[in-house]
């Protein structure tokens, strides 16, 4: 938590500085809005974007040694740690105070609105007020001085700059950044940045004024004459005197099309920096051999193939189950493919019973030759010397009457010899049994 508080406000700080250098004088009113309320965002989803990298490890023999013990010695020393509680109280009561705050504040202007009489003029709403105020906006509600509004004294470019407020929602923004620092109470950079966000408001309503055709320095003495220091509600916005020089100066400040674009393309690079430096980076080790075996599964078609052949012959008693070699082709290599999840949510597979072995051979009797598929198969004799070739091998094997396995699965010297060409694996034989002989790898 902590560390994804100090990233926040560092992104924050980062954005901040960039705005007061490049963007605030600038006249691009509308543009500066939403880069302030995006870097609002920025700051707290950067800090939650985690960048994840995959890295293929061999697997690890760990190889344990008879070390002599030694003796170490530590210096301790003694720390101070602050408790967890403690610091949530502080946390809880600093959210409290500035709740407290930001609901007296909206429960004043609205009892203002509830008290005071009111006067609809075209979708806004006035409040006349008895107290001498300077006039602000709250939403669609513009607070003005009863005597000056009913004897006509406010001009209409300070109409118009109100109504500005209202139409364009500004009070939206001032609404966020209050709830916003609530939670982050703790981050001063807040307070500035809410700063920003009102004078910006305000150049926004300035230059709708100046767009409807008022003249400059007639609007800049009207404003003279209506700012002053005389406090108002921080959620509503006014006349302040202590902005009217910045706005007298952005006022006369004209932003060419070249810098703009170019201010605005230096942003792409300033968030690829802040995604790049404060997201979170993660590396997970995968097995190189489970790797392999996940880069494929089976299908949602494969699936429904295996299971309607699994229930076929999972239907069958196990002593009777004979399954064809196609069907056990098309078995093991959809279960090969399938993840355990797979796996689980379908059929069992269908295994069978292996054959008992055959008897041993009677010593020095020889036995006749025996005709299968169509070839001439000798009696089972000692094996003969391995092969680097292993077709060949098994052919020699089958001549000396062999039994071929794979697993619990029984093949004929031909569907061995077949499977053991196709086998893109290394093929073992096994004749420690023979005259059965197990293979692997097909």
């Amino acid at each position: 938590m902590e560390l994804y508080l100090l990233k926040s406000a560092a992104i924050l700080t980062t954005l901040f500085v960039f705005y007061k250098v490049f963007l605030e004088n600038a006249s691009i009113h509308n543009f500066k809005r939403v880069y302030l309320f995006g870097s609002l965002l920025a700051s707290i989803l950067i800090p939650l974007i985690t960048f994840t990298k995959y890295v293929e490890v061999s697997p690890i023999i760990p190889i344990y040694k008879e070390a002599a013990q030694q003796m170490v010695f530590t210096e301790t020393e003694q720390t101070i740690n602050f408790s967890p509680n403690l610091l949530w109280a502080i946390y809880g009561l600093g959210v409290l105070f500035f709740s407290v705050k930001f609901f007296r504040n909206l429960f004043n202007l609205l009892q203002k609105i509830w008290k005071n009489p009111k006067y609809r003029d075209s979708g806004f709403i006035n409040i006349l007020l008895i107290e001498n105020v300077i006039p602000h906006t709250f939403f669609s509600y513009i607070f003005l001085n009863k005597k000056q509004f009913e004897k006509g004294e406010i001009p209409t470019e300070v109409m118009l700059h109100e109504q500005t407020h209202a139409i364009q929602k500004h009070s939206l923004d001032v609404i966020f950044v209050e709830l916003l620092q609530i939670v982050f109470w703790f981050n001063p950079l807040f307070y500035f940045l809410k700063r920003s966000i009102k004078l910006n408001h305000e150049f926004l309503a300035d230059r709708a004024v100046l767009n409807a055709g008022a003249e400059t320095s007639n609007y800049q003495k009207i404003l003279l004459a209506f700012s002053s220091n005389v406090a108002t509600p921080s959620l509503a916005h006014s006349l302040n005197y202590s902005s009217i020089k910045k706005r007298f100066t952005v006022m006369k400040t004209h932003t060419s099309k070249r810098a703009i674009w170019f201010r605005s393309l230096l942003i792409l690079p300033l968030l690829s920096v802040l995604i790049y430096g404060f997201s979170s980076k993660e590396i997970i080790q995968q097995n190189s051999e489970t790797t392999e075996l996940t880069k494929e599964k089976a299908t949602k078609a494969e699936i429904a193939e295996y299971n309607k052949l699994a229930k076929k012959y999972n239907a069958v008693a196990i002593e009777k189950r004979k399954i064809p070699l196609e069907d056990l082709k098309v078995l093991e290599t959809i279960y090969r493919k399938m993840t355990v999840e797979q796996k689980t949510d379908s059929e069992p597979f269908p295994e069978c019973v292996p054959p008992p072995p055959p008897p041993p051979p009677a010593p020095k009797t020889p036995k006749a030759p025996s005709l299968e598929n169509g070839n001439l198969y000798m009696a089972a004799e000692a094996p003969p010397a391995p092969n680097s070739d292993p077709v060949e091998y098994i052919k020699e094997l089958a001549k000396r009457g062999a039994t071929f396995y794979i697993g619990p699965h029984k093949y004929t010297p031909d569907e061995a010899i077949e499977m053991v060409k196709k086998s893109k694996n290394d093929v073992t034989i096994d004749v420690s049994k023979y005259p059965i002989v197990n293979l692997g790898g097909c």
